[in-house]
């Protein structure tokens, strides 16, 4: 982005973020939570709205479909009608849903403020699925909206939009909603379970050091440059494009391996880590965009414990998805084979998960049925502190990464990163200019090094 564009954005204010990791932190310090609230009554149809419309946001649907007998799906809203037409076709084919989609056009809305329409409707819940960078904007129009969300991680882009979803946590705080994250792996069965034994039951002592990997082909490759018809702006190539540009999706650590970090920052209690280092780079360039595809990232943690993750998104190279959490008695490992297990020093295996004899249940359905659950019972969930947290670590790697300087997570929270234009700068036609791929002890950011 241009330095007078950076100006503008910055000149207005526009999320009214706060501007200092102090003010942050005690957002959330002594957050209380959801409030207990009036249940809604199974006789009663839940409405949901929908905001991006594409593949995990369809998936996310069919989740909460699912999750309620007595529910409707009522609105829709993305910025292109192709992706709405194409979710709806991929529903329709599911015959449980046959009586739950009730879409018609004039409740199909298109365009970048699309989501306000939705807000706006009768529904009591809506699925923010939308490019992660649009996420701080909607999640405070639906908190101020009163409505009950399931937010797609990552939570933000940027140390700017952390700090506006901090504050709009803090907003949701005491209110009658529930707000889920979507970090599955924390409504995994397996994964809680080994999670207990480690962090109550001390299985494995006391944990000394941590190695997660996140290895991969690439998500979603840049479209060829041919493919841009005529008349189509920058707006809206980079749209098409979101997990190519950090202002939209943030890059593949923030995007994708943020669930790694979720995971790192789960066993170390959801603290803070001291500092972290990284390194990164773009081991094999595409056809366009200005993301990393490759990071190393080393948390600091008090007692001389470091968390480390690897993240790598290149074809042709071994893959894995995998935690191996050291202890002073043991290690435990995900994800490697079938189901997680602990062993003692000696190797010998001291726990293993079993699953029940129906197979372990989907977490993507599961993290919706505690959502449903949780309205109609009035026993509200908020996983806004923690999906707030984990969303900041991964930014805080990316920014070592893309600096190649190490920082502090007080320095990285409290940092002048603001990557996404103002609200009324985005127009549809609109040029746009990306800032290029960052050069490690070049790339600067204000308030890191």
């Amino acid at each position: 982005m241009s330095e007078k564009k950076n100006e503008k954005a910055n000149l207005s204010d526009r999320r009214k973020f706060m501007r200092t990791a102090a003010g942050a932190t005690a957002a959330t310090a002594a957050f209380s939570g959801a409030a207990k609230g009036a249940a809604i009554d199974p006789e009663k149809k839940i409405k949901v709205g929908f905001i991006g419309t594409g593949g995990r946001g369809t998936g996310a649907a069919a989740q909460a479909l699912s999750a309620d007998d007595n529910i409707e799906l009522s609105v829709m809203a993305d910025v292109f009608q192709d992706k709405i037409d194409k979710s709806l076709a991929s529903l329709g084919k599911n015959e449980k849903f046959k009586e739950k989609v009730n879409v018609p056009s004039d409740r199909q809305f298109v365009g970048m403020d699309a989501y306000k329409r939705v807000l706006d409707s009768d529904v009591d819940v809506v699925l923010l699925t939308t490019t992660p960078g649009f996420r701080p904007l909607h999640l405070r129009a639906a908190v101020e909206a009163g409505k009950h969300v399931f937010a797609e991680k990552p939570m933000a882009i940027d140390a700017a939009g952390v700090r506006h979803g901090y504050e709009t946590i803090k907003m949701s705080e005491g209110k009658p909603l529930s707000i889920v994250a979507g970090f599955c792996w924390r409504y995994s069965p397996s994964r809680i379970a080994i999670y207990k034994k480690i962090m109550e039951e001390k299985l494995i002592g006391d944990v000394v050091s941590l190695y997660a990997t996140y290895y991969s082909g690439h998500s979603k490759p840049h479209l060829a440059e041919e493919l841009r018809t005529d008349g189509m702006s920058d707006i809206e190539w980079q749209i098409r494009n979101w997990y190519n540009y950090t202002w939209l999706g943030g890059g593949g650590l923030v995007e994708q391996a943020v669930h790694s970090v979720d995971k790192i920052g789960w066993v170390m209690g959801d603290t803070s880590p001291i500092r972290c280092r990284a390194t990164g780079g773009l081991a094999a360039p595409q056809a366009g965009g200005n993301i990393f595809d490759h990071y190393h990232i080393a948390y600091e943690y008090p007692n001389n414990v470091w968390c480390h993750l690897a993240s790598r998104k290149t074809p042709g190279c071994t893959n894995e998805n995998a935690d191996y959490i050291r202890g002073t008695k043991g290690t435990a490992v995900i994800g490697v084979g079938p189901d997680p297990y602990i062993m003692d020093n000696d190797g010998k295996i001291i726990w293993k998960y079993r699953k029940p004899r129906t197979g372990e249940p989907n977490m993507y359905q599961v993290e919706h049925d505690e959502l449903f659950q949780s309205i109609r019972t009035g026993e509200f969930i908020n996983d806004g502190p923690r999906m707030m947290h984990s969303s900041m670590m991964a930014i805080m790697g990316r920014m070592s990464a893309h600096t190649g300087q190490e920082i502090t997570w007080d320095d990285a929270l409290a940092a002048n990163e603001d990557l996404f234009p103002a609200e009324e700068n985005i127009d549809w036609k609109q040029s746009f200019d990306v800032q290029q791929v960052a050069t490690p002890g070049v790339t600067k950011i204000e308030g890191v090094g």
